[in-house]
């Protein structure tokens, strides 16, 4: 008995020393230990992995910070290397994580963070170096006019929120927007509305799918016209269900996505497909492109998308010789409540990767303020529908300038990218962001494929049922692992969550507490043996 009791003991000693060591990590984890001084003398090079989406403009905007920043910082070397989605930076963070040769500075997005904080300490949380006295914002030692504590908008900040900590910045900020075809609105009778209902974009729609007799479509004698596209659905899902007062997901990781609401939500958009009036980006291709033809009247689309919108889209992708001459306007996405709109929150933020020189890290962290000053943000702003994330930068005289003169030519002033801007920046208030977590990239994926398998199926000619509901959410459960992700919101499920020692000292104090059960029955079992034998 004696024996036991010693191994018991042991087992409680192990336990307590497990939870002592794993609060120990987990706050080393949580904080970054902010040097007093940056050594100037060293040479450092610094890697920025940056998306651009071709754009020439971009990519001068990102030249010119570097050439700035360096100027000021003379030690530092910054290497740029450009991507044309944000897709192809992911994966290679990810590959990159294990070898431990991650950028220095990477643009990206918080669901995409939250994967690559399962490598363990390799992101970089931005709460100390925020409010540090010499290198925060606005900081004493920061050579240049950055933004300031409370600056940056906080709409756009509390995206970056992680777990507890800030892992990144905002760089720009997004919403989507309705690109819109007044003429043909105009032409099949109807006025086209301050706020849209998706009732409006359906009927609309459904009245431009409408054909002469040899199979043109009479809106605009072409034979080919999809009136209403969604370039991305897992943002139109998530907005639906968030405009119906319900959730897709939580940030404890509950998917709430297969539900009543749903349902309904598809139903209408399989009808819609049905009567040939609604198509998607992935199944079809890119909506300015339709849409610059006469080939559709309702596209919706990033506000960063602005510029290959429309008849003199200084962007657009296809030959002059294709475009068709229309009145283009810009509107919120379609709401159900037009008196409380909701529309998402997204665009790139940027984040810091963990490295051993701490003199490293502290150079990164200025270039990504000075990604943040007023020069850069006013700059990368002008060339796509983006607005700048600090109120400095929006307030500025120069940005006030530039709003108020769209339309003076069809590049920099170009009138849909300005509308598209303004439209953010008069609705910051109606957006909301979505949960972060890890896997909750997965989640969205989801969301989005509930529309594309609607569509397809629809598009098939079968039903879209129980059975189809049925089928369809035991299909995205497996295929993005949903049940590994799903976190019911009680504190047995969220255990799951915790980190890998929690877990192995919750399981070793509950094999103590088995062990001391089963000691204690084994010595009161000896004992009546040994009263049954006297």
């Amino acid at each position: 008995m004696k024996t036991a009791f010693k191994l018991i003991s042991l087992l409680i000693l192990i336990s307590l020393s497990l939870s002592l060591i794993g609060c120990h990590g987990a706050l080393e984890l949580d904080a970054f230990d902010v040097p007093e001084d940056f050594d100037e003398s060293e040479p450092i090079e610094i890697t920025f992995w940056a998306k651009n989406d071709t754009n020439i403009t971009q990519t001068r905007v990102y030249e010119r910070a570097i050439s700035e920043f360096e100027a000021l910082y003379p030690n530092v070397k910054v290497t740029i290397t450009p991507y044309t989605n944000y897709g192809d930076i992911y994966n290679d963070v990810i590959k990159n994580l294990s070898t431990g040769t991650t950028p220095n500075v990477c643009i990206t997005y918080p669901d995409h963070i939250a994967t690559y904080m399962t490598g363990g300490n390799t992101v970089v949380p931005l709460n100390s170096l925020m409010a540090d006295e010499k290198f925060g914002l606005g900081g004493s030692a920061v050579r240049f006019d950055g933004p300031d504590e409370g600056s940056i908008i906080e709409k756009f900040l509390d995206e970056c929120y992680i777990d507890g900590s800030y892992y990144a910045v905002p760089f720009m900020r997004s919403t989507e927007a309705c690109y819109i075809n007044k003429t043909y609105v105009e032409s099949l009778g109807y006025e086209v509305p301050d706020v849209l209902t998706w009732d409006f974009i359906f009927e609309v729609s459904e009245a431009a799918a409408e054909k002469n007799a040899d199979g043109t479509f009479k809106v605009n004698g072409q034979k080919t016209m999809i009136p209403f596209i969604y370039k991305s659905t897992d943002n139109m899902m998530i907005q639906m269900l968030k405009q119906k007062g319900a959730d897709y997901t939580t940030p404890d990781g509950a998917v709430l996505l297969f539900n009543e609401d749903a349902e309904e939500i598809l139903s209408e958009i399989s009808d819609s497909a049905e009567a040939n009036a609604f198509n998607t980006f992935t199944r079809i291709g890119y909506p300015a492109n339709y849409l610059n033809k006469g080939q559709c009247i309702f596209a919706i689309d990033s506000t960063a998308g602005a510029t290959w919108m429309g008849t003199d889209a200084p962007l657009s992708d296809i030959p002059e010789s294709d475009v068709v001459h229309f009145e283009t306007v810009v509107r919120p996405i379609p709401q159900y409540d037009v008196k409380n709109p909701k529309m998402i929150s997204q665009g790139p933020s940027v984040c810091v990767f963990n490295k051993e020189n701490k003199n490293e890290v502290i150079a990164s962290w200025l270039f990504v303020q000075y990604l943040l000053s007023n020069p850069i943000q006013l700059a990368y702003a002008k060339t796509e529908g983006y607005a700048p994330v600090t109120s400095e930068a929006q307030n500025s005289p120069e940005y006030t300038d530039y709003l108020s003169r769209s339309g003076e030519d069809n590049d920099e002033y170009y009138k849909i990218k300005l509308d598209a801007t303004k439209l953010l920046i008069e609705n910051t208030d109606n957006t909301f962001i979505t949960p972060v977590f890890n896997g909750s990239a997965s989640v969205r994926n989801a969301a989005g494929e509930l529309i594309e398998q609607t569509v397809r199926v629809t598009k098939w000619g079968e039903p879209i049922d129980r059975a189809f509901f049925d089928g369809l959410y035991e299909e995205l459960t497996t295929r993005y692992r949903l049940s590994e992700i799903n976190r019911d919101p009680s504190a047995i499920a969220k255990l799951g969550r915790l980190p890998a020692f929690s877990v192995w000292l919750i399981v070793i104090l509950a094999v103590t507490w088995v062990l001391i059960g089963a000691a204690a029955i084994w010595e009161l079992l000896k004992r009546n043996k040994l009263k049954n034998i006297s």
